[in-house]
């Protein structure tokens, strides 16, 4: 049975769970009715941060222009445009087992493509969760349902996983930006 967490709950990871190596990261939302004209494209990423809280290399940065961490420990599942169908929309795949020990912390998000010229931000969009599976079984072991009102903001960081005491934990973050993902990327030091 999953952990449904609120925000800023922290919870273990492979402690609880003995021999996990390998984990989905699945992301999902729903839009609401919008007569915008423009579709919606949110799209999910994960920034691979070292202990100064930032990337070393672009490279760290995985999303669907760098689907692949170099490690090959990080990687992107594929862009939905449209958030069409049930569950997931988007995953992120890690293998906790690979992740090079210089990264300390791997941050889930999602961003609205071309938010600002098609006027949309995450007032619009409802239903928005987290969720980590064990890749293995298909077990979903935590949930995050992000209930906050972003009203004006483009960008989300949803959780992240990181170490401590050597095992792998979870955080539901459920922190709003604006600026979109460019302004994750200045923040998270990828060059942009």
């Amino acid at each position: 049975m999953a952990v449904n967490l609120k925000k800023g709950q922290k919870v273990d990871l492979t402690k609880t769970n003995p021999g996990l190596k390998k984990v989905v990261v699945g992301l999902g939302w729903d839009v609401n009715r919008y007569d915008g004209g423009s579709d919606f494209d949110l799209d999910a990423s994960a920034f691979c941060l070292n202990a100064n809280g930032k990337v070393s290399q672009d490279s760290d940065f995985v999303f669907y222009g760098n689907s692949t961490h170099p490690s090959g420990s990080v990687v992107y599942g594929g862009d939905n445009r449209t958030g069409a169908g049930e569950g997931d929309d988007e995953q992120i795949f890690v293998d906790l087992s690979q992740v090079p020990a210089g990264i300390e912390r791997i941050v889930f998000t999602v961003t609205i493509y071309e938010a600002f010229e098609r006027r949309q931000n995450f007032g619009q969009v409802n239903n928005a969760y987290v969720r980590i599976l064990d890749e293995a079984t298909n077990q979903e072991l935590i949930r995050y349902d992000l209930e906050e009102d972003f009203s004006i903001e483009t960008a989300l960081v949803v959780g992240e996983i990181y170490r401590h005491g050597g095992e792998w934990k979870f955080n539901a973050v459920g922190s709003g930006y604006q600026g979109g993902l460019e302004a994750l990327c200045r923040s998270y030091g990828v060059n942009v």
